[in-house]
């Protein structure tokens, strides 16, 4: 069996995630495609500290970019390259992979009892979509019927509709045909938002549709063990795992040994094992590249935690914690925030690894003044806390223009 080095898997898996292509000068929609391409899939998160989840491992990887590419790949119906589904989280998916999700849609069909209360009635469905198909794309606040909402399961306050539509989203009844200026969810019919060719694709049979979801990931992994594919599109065991055996016995994935690895791990035989890979980069806390956070310790011996939903006073790093990628590996982390209203990047924390080189806080503030212009923010100021802050705060200046 073959065996690679931390340091080879490294690099498998951040050319996989596409920190090897080259920079466009002017990201187009084929550069955001080629990228999508290696990532798969892009979380969507509604937190805003910093810019939305779904579009900094784009800027991660292609640079300064126009947003509006995303808004326009993910919106009409004819020109649609992407769509949100439930893929591994809330995410944007390539549309293609529509048909691939209908058999976890059916599979969430008849487990509505475990979400939905009996407020949501079979009555209020076919309400809501009788008037979504007379309406277009609207918001739960557009259908809203107005009974009381709830405030449970951390914190959402749904009401009857909102549970119905996620429901009905779920399942596959409606999709998602964009998003308004407060990030509200616009609902409107499969048949309006997934291009015809697609939707009148044939559903493929579970199990295919598995294998398919496992190559997939095993493509933007590069290299990953059973339990990493499974993640990437949150599978279940035993669909993961046959569909990993059936892509071992056809030699698509081959199996090997990461150092330091107690799993065995499987390298896709298309992947890429460069000699080095020379990448500068801040990673969101959802970026794929470190979503699986036991594969960043093993890999990176990154150990990282989201800590949003920590109090105060119990967090290590900060609230939003980024990553900073430089070369071959993890070097620092800082906890970042977009003060819009006096244009500025706020650098609350900074913190070096222990094998972090010499020119980190200078490559630092290269990719802090490149983020700050991405953002439109004038102004980057550094805190006190954290053991990089001082050199950080010298190769950028207390507050200086980004």
């Amino acid at each position: 069996m073959q065996s690679l080095s931390l340091a080879q898997a490294r690099r498998v898996a951040l050319a996989a995630q596409g920190f090897l292509d080259a920079p466009h000068a002017a990201p187009t929609m084929a550069t955001l495609a080629r990228t999508v391409s290696r990532t798969g899939v892009l979380q969507v998160d509604s937190v805003n500290v910093l810019q939305r989840a779904h579009y900094m491992p784009l800027f991660s990887r292609m640079g300064p970019y126009d947003v509006d590419l995303l808004r326009r790949a993910s919106s009409g119906q004819k020109s649609r390259r992407l769509v949100e589904y439930w893929a591994h989280v809330q995410a944007f998916m390539p549309v293609e992979l529509w048909p691939l999700m209908r058999h976890r849609m059916e599979q969430y069909r008849p487990q509505r009892g475990k979400w939905w209360t009996d407020q949501v009635t079979p009555e209020l469905e076919a309400s809501l979509l009788a008037e979504i198909a007379d309406r277009g794309p609207s918001t739960s606040r557009d259908l809203d019927d107005g009974l009381p909402r709830d405030k449970k399961h951390w914190g959402w306050n749904w009401s009857a509709t909102r549970k119905a539509l996620d429901f009905l989203y779920v399942v596959g009844d409606v999709a998602i045909a964009g998003r308004n200026s407060q990030f509200e969810v616009l609902y409107d019919l499969p048949e309006r938002v997934i291009p015809h060719a697609v939707l009148d694709r044939p559903v493929p049979e579970p199990a295919d549709a598995h294998r398919e979801l496992i190559r997939r990931a095993a493509i933007s992994h590069g290299v990953g063990t059973e339990p990493d594919l499974r993640d990437y599109y949150r599978m279940k065991p035993a669909e993961s795992q046959a569909a990993v055996a059936s892509l071992v016995e056809d030699g698509e994935l081959v199996p090997v040994r990461i150092e330091g690895g107690t799993r065995p791990a499987y390298l896709h035989r298309d992947a890429r094992l460069p000699r080095r890979v020379r990448a500068r980069a801040l990673l969101s806390p959802f970026d794929p590249l470190v979503w699986e956070r036991a594969r960043a310790e093993h890999l990176f011996g990154f150990r990282y935690r989201i800590e949003i939903y920590v109090p105060a006073e119990k967090r290590e790093f900060g609230y939003y914690v980024l990553p900073f990628l430089l070369g071959e590996r993890i070097v620092a982390r800082v906890d970042l925030k977009a003060d819009r209203r006096s244009g500025t990047l706020q650098v609350k924390a900074a913190y070096a690894e222990e094998h972090a080189p010499p020119e980190t806080a200078a490559e630092l503030a290269e990719e802090l003044r490149s983020l700050a212009d991405w953002l439109g923010l004038e102004l980057i100021t550094v805190a006190g806390r954290g053991d990089l802050s001082a050199a950080l705060r010298s190769a950028l200046g207390s507050a200086v223009p980004a």
